[in-house]
């Protein structure tokens, strides 16, 4: 969540914002799209066209290649700036309890440390 917040540079959070926003828009128009296709195709099949049937079909499997391989490409991107930002931007803060195998005045300096905590440190 703190990467989709904040990807990174700013051409990075574009494209990604580009990429969710066509993905929404393209997902549902290119099911209708096959699925008219299909319909189409079925349809020039019972009135024995069948040239224009076979290029609805082709139509529907080009349209479904292109599609998935706009969604992989753009997946494999977005995957790809994930981990090169999560492994800048990874902040971890050791929290250990007082126990009473450790002396007593090395708690007190546990103790007087600080814990600054920041929304993108992660509690281990």
């Amino acid at each position: 969540l703190q990467w989709l917040r904040n990807p990174g540079p700013q051409h990075e959070r574009r494209t990604l914002f580009g990429d969710m926003v066509c993905f929404l828009f393209i997902t549902p128009l290119a099911t209708i799209s096959g699925w008219l296709c299909l319909r189409g195709a079925v349809d020039h099949l019972h009135f024995s066209s069948r040239l224009e049937a076979v290029g609805l079909i082709a139509l529907t499997v080009a349209l479904f290649t292109i599609y998935i391989f706009w969604t992989l490409v753009s997946f494999r991107y977005h995957c790809r700036l994930y981990n090169e930002w999560r492994q800048t931007n990874q902040r971890v803060i050791l929290l250990t309890p007082k126990s009473a195998h450790i002396p007593h005045n090395q708690q007190s300096l546990l103790a007087l440390q600080p814990l600054k905590r920041n929304s993108k440190e992660t509690i281990v």
